[in-house]
């Protein structure tokens, strides 16, 4: 007789969170590889690996944990933590550091840098996902009071008196730091100094004493550079790390009184939510964006977020509503263009030439590579300050010239070595991927010479 294997734990967390949900286990099963496929695995999970997780003991994978707690964080509507559902990979009090959006703005302030102070640590938040229900509160109660009423601190503890020259530098360092993602992507070595300056300078600095008017300037300063530590970690492929990032961005925007960056905050993470699948809370949150700022920000802001509010509707298969939001988004920017003045020094990046390049993955993403290549035309940003950008377009372009009855091959594979070539520059996640999903639809003539010469140079110019 053959030895009995003892019997594994059922999983009674996991057991109870999923009954909440009222979900059957095959639709669970469905949208977790909806999910995994867009983080880059392959996976064919069924009702039946439910059970085995729930009933049999069985333990999925480390790297899909977190996409299971998504799952059922989408159904509840809040956020789900591995510890809840008995996957112990949560058990670091790290797990939920910079989730909150606390009331109190002494409080905000030290959940900021507490987050900042630990960013720089190895395992921070490895192998985790974003959890796009962590997003709810703070929109929430940004929408609620998007404004604190008081930004003055006068601590005794405070170490030191900040003024208006300590702030300057702080917006000279966002510039700064905005140029370096643009030109070298959210990976490179040049914007880690931006999680630094949140150390290093920013946080001291909100430890100190301040008046209303310089703490509204600080706050927004430091709103600024955390909003960008969140697009490079969103860019680098952290989705966890950049959704932390951005929840502070928007609290420090409110703190700040300062409405147009917290909408701009808002539709950045809506960007990120589209991208990982999320089109439904992409666009509740861009939505919001604008209607909450639409008298406060600038045309050229308000076209901003008309232009995420058509990727997302593009990503989401909706022609007409990506139409009509591209259409209205263009007629802001034109109207833009004549009152000059009153647009933030941070959405000076948003002209024609970006719109049409946005345009470009738009109609790329409804299948219409034709309209796409007309925009592409029209798209004529410098390469050498938008190298990222830059590259980004290439890889949508060489996917829409595959699209279609007539694939030229030739015309795809000249844009995708141009990617190729970027990505020796430039260290980005995010491009990384759009250059894979470029090489996914070559496979088809993977023993065509053209097609095997590109992929030596990907294994051998990009293998790290």
């Amino acid at each position: 007789m053959s030895a009995t294997k003892p019997s594994k734990p059922a999983n009674p967390d996991l057991e109870r969170v999923v009954a909440t949900t009222e979900a059957s286990r095959a639709s669970l099963a469905h949208r977790l590889n909806e999910l995994a496929t867009t983080a880059g695995l392959h996976t064919r999970y069924t009702h039946t690996s439910w059970a085995n997780w729930i009933t049999r003991g069985h333990n999925p994978q480390p790297e899909i944990r977190p996409l299971i707690a998504q799952v059922l964080a989408e159904r509840l509507g809040r956020p789900v933590t591995l510890r809840e559902i008995g996957l112990e990979a949560d058990d670091s009090p790290e797990s939920s550091i910079g989730l909150d959006f606390p009331r109190e703005l002494p409080v905000a302030v030290q959940v900021a840098t507490r987050l900042w102070s630990r960013v720089d640590r190895r395992t921070f938040l490895t192998g985790s996902a974003m959890a796009v229900g962590a997003y709810i509160v703070p929109l929430r109660r940004w929408l609620t009071l998007p404004a604190d009423p008081r930004a003055n601190s006068c601590s005794p503890e405070a170490f030191r008196r900040v003024g208006h020259s300590d702030v300057d530098e702080l917006v000279a360092a966002a510039e700064d730091a905005r140029r370096w993602d643009s030109r070298y992507g959210g990976g490179h070595w040049r914007t880690s100094a931006i999680t630094a300056c949140l150390k290093e300078r920013a946080a001291p600095l909100l430890h100190g004493s301040y008046d209303d008017a310089t703490g509204r300037r600080l706050f927004s300063a430091t709103a600024q550079l955390a909003r960008l530590a969140g697009w490079t970690a969103f860019d680098n492929g952290d989705q966890a790390l950049a959704q932390r990032h951005y929840i502070q961005a928007l609290r420090l925007a409110r703190a700040a009184g300062d409405l147009p960056l917290g909408g701009y905050v808002v539709s950045c993470m809506a960007l990120q939510a589209s991208l990982r699948g999320f089109h439904s809370d992409a666009a509740d949150m861009v939505d919001a964006a604008y209607h909450r700022t639409q008298h406060h920000a600038s045309r050229r802001v308000r076209a901003f977020h008309k232009l995420i509010e058509a990727r997302v509707w593009a990503r989401a298969g909706n022609s007409r509503a990506a139409a009509a939001a591209l259409s209205r988004s263009e007629l802001l920017l034109d109207t833009a263009e004549h009152h000059t003045g009153d647009d933030p020094a941070w959405i000076d990046f948003f002209d024609h030439n970006r719109l049409a390049a946005d345009a470009v993955e738009i109609h790329r993403d409804l299948g219409k590579p034709i309209e796409a290549l007309t925009w592409n035309s029209l798209a004529n940003a410098p390469i050498d300050a938008f190298g990222r950008s830059h590259a980004l377009r290439e890889a949508v372009i060489a996917t829409c010239h595959l699209q279609g009855r007539n694939p030229d091959l030739d015309r795809a594979l000249h844009h995708t070595h141009h990617v190729v070539t970027a990505l020796t520059c430039i260290r980005s996640a995010r491009t990384r991927e759009y250059l894979d999903q470029v090489r996914l639809r070559l496979a088809r003539w993977k023993y065509e010479p053209a097609v095997r010469h590109l992929e030596h140079r990907v294994r051998t110019e990009l293998a790290a």
